[in-house]
């Protein structure tokens, strides 16, 4: 997919909700281009003296609703409309689940892997002092993404307050907890997924236990095995960049934790417990009830759509099926519940940590797992109904939710109807 086509595949979703409301011509208008998207170039200093520059980025898509919203990623790939993409993604997301703000991302052109911790610092530093005018707890909030971690936020935000001259916990979600981060963070967004699947698994058709495969064994990936098996499902196969292992009965998790947490890819599993080694690109198609991406954009697409085997397909990631895998996936009567509502647990609870650090009062993880879930069913629920209702798929039911939250409030500033009347 060429990049600049990369807003324009997104735009399809909201050409598809728009069809389904009565919404007025100035709130596609304004929803079809993004506010605001800033370039820079991050010249740092490396270990060996050298001086070296890197691409960054910094969009925020909307901001009808609230500040903007969205995490910064560093990938050697990452480009400025795949930004663009992800901030618009974000704008729905946070509609979705009736949170004040606005879709925002940032990235960094950059593989974090080839830099040593120092220059990671520097390099993270640096993205605050090139963006710091942009950014501010009132009115652009990042957090984590791919590739950055609750340390590099500490030091976003750390620097970001020595700029200001003030400490200004809300400016960055995703913290570590000392440093003013909320506890529920780490496991959000897989617990958001869990909290909804739970709840529909009735009217899905998921009864018993199930077998579960998991594209992606990252943050999101680790965190929805262990919720899963805990509740008796089994975990029949999981990829991360290295590789994919199989096993039909069962891998075992605890095998798959310690190799991870060694730094190594699940495959060095292979050959004990069962484990079998199967490309990464077969994760697909293997025999599930349910499958989780939970890795990067567009991994389910035209040509490996019609493998999927499994009943229910869980967008932990971002933009992991294409427009054309979804037609695909509906034909076949495969349930695809949407990124901006599955995956939105973590911004649901960055949400609460914003909450939290302007209020100056901490609550208990009890309490923000009953937020979480409250959230969770009551958005997942109103969606399920609207897809029933409208008869069109979760994901058009999602947009059209969220589209609907946006065009009320972008309406409430005027339209050519208003001052044409």
């Amino acid at each position: 997919m060429a990049e600049e086509s990369l807003l324009d595949s997104a735009l399809v979703r909201l050409d598809e909700a728009a069809r389904h409301l009565n919404v007025d011509a100035d709130v596609i208008e304004k929803l079809k281009y993004p506010r605001e998207t800033t370039k820079a170039r991050l010249m740092i200093r490396m270990d060996d003296g050298s001086r070296k520059s890197f691409l960054a980025w910094r969009c925020r898509y909307d901001d009808t609703r609230g500040p903007t919203k969205g995490g910064i990623r560093f990938h050697p790939d990452a480009t400025a409309e795949e930004v663009e993409m992800l901030a618009f993604w974000m704008t729905f997301k946070c509609a979705v689940m009736n949170l004040p703000y606005g879709g925002g991302k940032g990235a960094v052109q950059v593989d974090p892997r080839k830099l040593s911790k120092a220059e990671l610092e520097r390099l993270s530093r640096s993205y605050i002092q090139a963006f710091s005018r942009i950014i501010g707890p009132d009115r652009d909030i990042p957090a984590p993404d791919v590739y950055t971690n609750s340390m590099i936020m500490g030091w976003m935000a750390d620097e970001y307050s020595q700029i200001v001259g003030q400490g200004s916990p809300a400016v960055i979600t995703g913290k570590p907890l000392a440093l003013g981060g909320s506890v529920g963070r780490s496991d959000a967004t897989a617990r958001g997924g869990y909290y909804l699947v739970g709840h529909l698994a009735e009217e899905l058709g998921l009864t018993g236990a199930l077998r579960i495969a998991i594209q992606g064994f990252g943050n999101a990936g680790q965190y929805i095995a262990s919720l899963l098996a805990n509740d008796g499902h089994t975990i029949v196969a999981v990829s991360d960049s290295g590789g994919a292992v199989h096993a039909a009965e069962g891998l075992n998790l605890d095998a798959l934790m310690a190799a991870k947490n060694e730094g190594h890819s699940v495959v060095h599993t292979a050959g004990k417990n069962g484990h079998q080694v199967i490309a990464a690109d077969e994760l697909v198609g293997v025999e599930c009830d349910v499958l989780v991406p939970a890795a990067l954009e567009n991994m389910i697409h035209k040509h490996n759509a019609p493998t999927v085997k499994a009943r229910l397909v869980l967008e932990l990631a971002n933009g992991p099926v294409t427009p054309e895998a979804d037609e695909i996936l509906a034909q076949r009567d495969v349930v695809v519940l949407p990124d901006i509502l599955a995956n939105a647990g973590g911004v649901t609870v960055s949400y609460f940590e914003w909450v939290q650090n302007k209020q100056g009062y901490y609550w208990e993880l009890e309490e923000i797992h009953t937020k979480l879930r409250t959230i969770m069913e009551r958005e997942g629920r109103a969606i399920w109904q609207l897809s029933v209702d409208r008869g069109v798929t979760p994901r058009t039911a999602a947009y059209v939710h969220a589209l609907s939250r946006l065009a009320e409030a972008i309406e409430a500033h005027g339209t050519q109807s208003y001052f044409d009347s």
